[in-house]
């Protein structure tokens, strides 16, 4: 995408000029012919740059230096005069003007300091992108694996992530829908632009307006200052958001619309603003049957699931087990060399993983952090994770072989001990060979209630 520069000059000649030369080095150029039509434009508008006179009726170059940084704090200001004096100069600089040029200049001199404003820019775009990255962690992670599911799953991803096609990424909790959509991200035409995520369901709801669209100050109590929304901060670039069923009924038109439009008013604000942004949403539920049940919209539904991706659970993906495990090994113990023994490979293999790779990940590090050896074994395991899943043949007897969830299977597991033992919960834990009191945690959060005993 080109770059877009606001070029303001009540000469008009000179602007014409200007304007022509810009666009043949490739910028997008969007004229004014004062000041005041500058911050009209900036009020609805994007840009990377300001090239700006000094000396114009109503609004100065200076003021509106002042203004446009109220409006969009990132944006590059280059002033132009043909009246150079110092102390201009200097206030200049001080209220962050980037660059001064005397008039007349050579062309030389004007796409010099353009390149050095832009990349200048770019490094600040790219140390907020840094932040951003540390921050959460795993960001930028790759996806591992080799099973079919996932070979299934990273080719749409190449197949689709070129283009600007909405996404909805389905799949259950845990199984990596944030770590598809910035895989997405990162092989589009948008990775030099930032990758934001929101939780729909994270933020309360009188919030979450103003989160996604921005708003002006004075909006609602609190609002002491101006403020961007996701949409605005992740302009040119890519917006997950994350448990869009949890979205509010009623800031599913105002989504809508944006999606349709590509323009968006902050909250408090009448002004509409032009946005350039690919959008992927995330649900571990069915978003089908919610348009059914009538908490979301059918037709916000439908400009979603322009390609639907579902992400497989790990259960599905029994083959990339391991490869994971030895990621994470790496992961949270770089430099060692930790392995993991046959037997406990085999019952990380066995386990059903309710709550996926997120489950994993966890118990890995656990496990790495309180190990005590370099080599992880079946000691190594929690109690709360698997002493009662590990007596896996126990359970098969208990269930005649049904195929169960691991809460399923717990809970019968726990009840078959507790009936073996007339309900003693002394014994039975002893038997489940787990604490007394996880027993009896495990009886409340299942509702196996007293009276049973």
């Amino acid at each position: 995408m080109a770059v877009k520069i606001l070029l303001v000059d009540d000469d008009a000649a000179l602007r014409r000029i200007l304007q022509f030369k810009l666009t043949q080095h490739g910028f997008e150029v969007t004229p004014a012919a004062n000041g005041e039509e500058a911050l009209s434009l900036l009020r609805s508008n994007r840009f990377e740059l300001i090239l700006s006179d000094m000396k114009m009726p109503k609004v100065t170059g200076i003021e509106l230096l002042e203004q446009s940084k109220k409006l969009q704090p990132e944006i590059h200001v280059i002033l132009m005069t043909a009246f150079a004096a110092v102390p201009q100069a200097v206030q200049a600089v001080k209220l962050g003007a980037f660059d001064y040029l005397t008039k007349p200049f050579e062309d030389e001199q004007l796409f010099t300091a353009i390149d050095k404003a832009l990349k200048f820019r770019r490094l600040e775009d790219e140390n907020r992108q840094l932040r951003e990255q540390l921050r959460i962690g795993s960001a930028n992670r790759e996806m591992v694996g080799i099973s079919s599911a996932f070979r299934d799953l990273t080719a749409l991803i190449e197949k689709i992530a070129p283009t600007d096609a909405t996404i909805l990424i389905s799949g259950e909790s845990g199984t990596g829908k944030e770590l598809v959509a910035r895989s997405i991200h990162r092989k589009s035409n948008r990775a030099h632009a930032p990758f934001l995520a929101i939780n729909c369901a994270s933020i309360p709801r009188e919030l979450i307006e103003s989160e996604l669209f921005g708003h002006v100050k004075g909006a609602f109590t609190g609002a002491v200052k101006d403020k961007k929304g996701k949409f605005e901060l992740a302009e040119g670039g890519t917006l997950l958001l994350d448990e869009i069923s949890e979205l509010p009924f009623e800031l599913q038109a105002k989504l809508l619309r944006v999606i349709q439009e590509r323009v968006l008013e902050p909250v408090g604000s009448e002004q509409r603003i032009v946005i350039d942004v690919r959008l992927l949403a995330a649900s571990n539920v069915d978003l089908a049957e919610r348009v059914t049940a009538g908490t979301f919209r059918e037709d916000l539904f439908y400009r979603l699931n322009v390609i639907p991706l579902r992400v497989p659970a790990l259960r599905e993906r029994a083959d990339d087990i391991a490869l994971l495990v030895k990621e994470f090994l790496q992961r949270f113990s770089p430099g060692a060399a930790l392995t993991v023994d046959k037997a406990l490979m085999q019952a990380l293999l066995r386990h059903p993983w309710p709550g996926n790779i997120r489950e994993l990940e966890n118990l890995i590090e656990r496990m790495v952090i309180l190990r005590s050896a370099d080599t992880l074994t079946l000691g190594d395991l929690p109690n709360d994770f698997g002493k009662s899943f590990l007596r896996a043949d126990a359970t098969e007897t208990m269930t005649g072989g049904e195929s169960l969830s691991f809460h399923e299977s717990e809970k019968r597991l726990i009840i078959n001990a507790l009936e073996k033992f007339a309900w003693n919960k002394s014994r039975a834990a002893d038997y489940l060979q787990i604490p007394r009191h996880v027993l009896i945690y495990r009886m409340k959060k299942y509702q196996l209630s007293e009276k049973r005993d």
